[in-house]
């Protein structure tokens, strides 16, 4: 009988370990648990970090943008009906290197010109171009003999207007296997019609507008698709 107090002694001693042993590990499974928790969270907000800036960039990025939600709606652009002008000088090269190399400019019959002689080099850096680095009429011409859509606009075409102008462009590009030029209009070739700050031309065509619209713009390019030019197939 003495050794009964003993061993219940032992016996609660060993219980207490395995207690002790229990909470030990499921505090350890806690923490681990929190680990990866906390692993999951922060992993899951670097994948977001990521992502989201990389979805609100494909939102926002002209090119994928529809054309009505660019510029005005048409029926707010003040624009004129399109035009079916008469076309002339396809292969008519003036300048240096043909054969009037006196000759490097040219009195076009519309404003803005939508045919007619040019240089014989055209433009390739297919872009917006602002009124500090405007190419020359003449190669602008050459470049709507070749398919391309020129977009112009006068110096009242600012702040938002230009941002939309720019991301048209680049929208209208998608439709035009990249035949899309934005300019400045030269005021020296004749003035734009009263009210008309936004012109569009290609070969033998001319839309002329009040206000940047996307919704307009897509409409007139696809009346008058590259095709129309009389070298579509030129780069």
């Amino acid at each position: 009988m003495g050794n009964k107090p003993k061993a219940r002694t032992e016996k609660d001693r060993r219980a207490k370990v395995a207690e002790m042993k229990k909470a030990q590990a499921q505090a350890e499974r806690r923490k681990t648990m929190l680990f990866v928790v906390i692993a999951a969270v922060v992993g899951l907000g670097l994948i977001a970090a990521a992502a989201v800036p990389a979805y609100l960039n494909a939102r926002n990025d002209p090119a994928n943008k529809a054309f009505d939600a660019i510029g005005v709606p048409a029926a707010d652009a003040a624009c004129d009906e399109p035009t079916n002008d008469e076309a002339g000088g396809a292969g008519a090269h003036i300048g240096p290197g043909t054969d009037q190399p006196d000759k490097t400019r040219v009195d076009y019959s519309t404003v803005p010109p939508s045919s007619g002689e040019h240089y014989s080099e055209w433009v390739l850096d297919r872009r917006y171009f602002a009124p500090d680095d405007q190419p020359k009429m003449e190669q602008l011409v050459h470049n709507l003999e070749h398919g391309y859509a020129v977009i112009w606009y006068d110096d009242t075409i600012r702040d938002q207007q230009l941002t939309d102008l720019e991301g048209l462009r680049e929208r209208l590009a998608g439709e035009r296997a990249g035949k899309v030029i934005a300019a400045p209009w030269d005021t020296s070739y004749g003035e734009l019609p009263e009210g008309k700050h936004v012109a569009m031309s290609v070969w033998g065509h001319r839309q002329l507008c009040g206000q940047v619209s996307g919704e307009v713009v897509s409409a007139f390019s696809e009346q008058f698709p590259v095709t129309v030019a009389p070298e579509p197939g030129a780069s």
